[in-house]
């Protein structure tokens, strides 16, 4: 097996270390030899023990919702980044924001800034979809009613008080179009606030939502 044509067949794919050894398996030092192929740019280091195929063999990247997957687990893309991909919010975001149950971190990478904001279970569990974005590719990303409420639990300071300051934090805070609410799934909404924190804001939210 030729190392170079091997490694080129996960140019798509996030690398695992134990797929490293088990391709460098002839090798007897096979932690100097990824070394190497970093010094090279044969590989690139995404954080200890994941890399991707680099720069000195292709320009095809993964898809960095599926790197996210892989950085830390468990995890699944929410936040800004699951709002964007949605719809719901109009900006772009950079940053690949994501939830886990581990403590809160930031890893800088080769592919961009990715960020993991704890969420306690059961909640955790709740809303999330396994999407296919490639032949035997799936990434774990919210749905958008739970990247929503995502968001309100996470970020300090957010507390409702009335209708009127549910519309203003999603249409100044968050520039949310209001008209995408009503493309949320109010079920699911009111089964996941049952098992979430700031479950009186987040009753608010789906009270406001349903009035319009």
């Amino acid at each position: 097996m030729e190392l170079i044509p091997s490694i080129q067949q996960y140019a798509d794919l996030p690398i695992p270390h134990h797929v490293m050894t088990w391709l460098l398996k002839d090798y007897q030092q096979p932690n100097d030899k990824i070394h190497n192929l970093l010094k090279k740019g044969v590989l690139e280091q995404v954080k200890k023990g994941l890399y991707i195929a680099g720069p000195a063999i292709t320009k095809l990247k993964p898809d960095p919702f599926l790197v996210a997957n892989h950085i830390l687990g468990p995890s699944y893309v929410s936040l800004e980044s699951a709002l964007s991909f949605h719809g719901l919010i109009p900006e772009r975001v950079y940053t690949i924001t994501s939830v886990t149950t581990k403590a809160t971190r930031e890893y800088a990478t080769p592919l961009g800034t990715f960020t993991y904001t704890r969420l306690p279970l059961p909640y955790y569990s709740y809303g999330i979809r396994s999407m296919e974005i490639g032949p035997q590719q799936r990434v774990m990303i919210a749905q958008p009613e739970k990247a929503l409420l995502d968001k309100i639990v996470t970020t300090a300071g957010v507390e409702f008080r009335s209708k009127s300051s549910v519309l203003s934090y999603m249409e100044n805070d968050l520039r949310l179009d209001i008209d995408q609410l009503f493309r949320l799934d109010r079920d699911s909404l009111a089964e996941w606030i049952s098992h979430a924190p700031k479950k009186k804001s987040l009753q608010l939210l789906l009270e406001t939502i349903q009035g319009l």
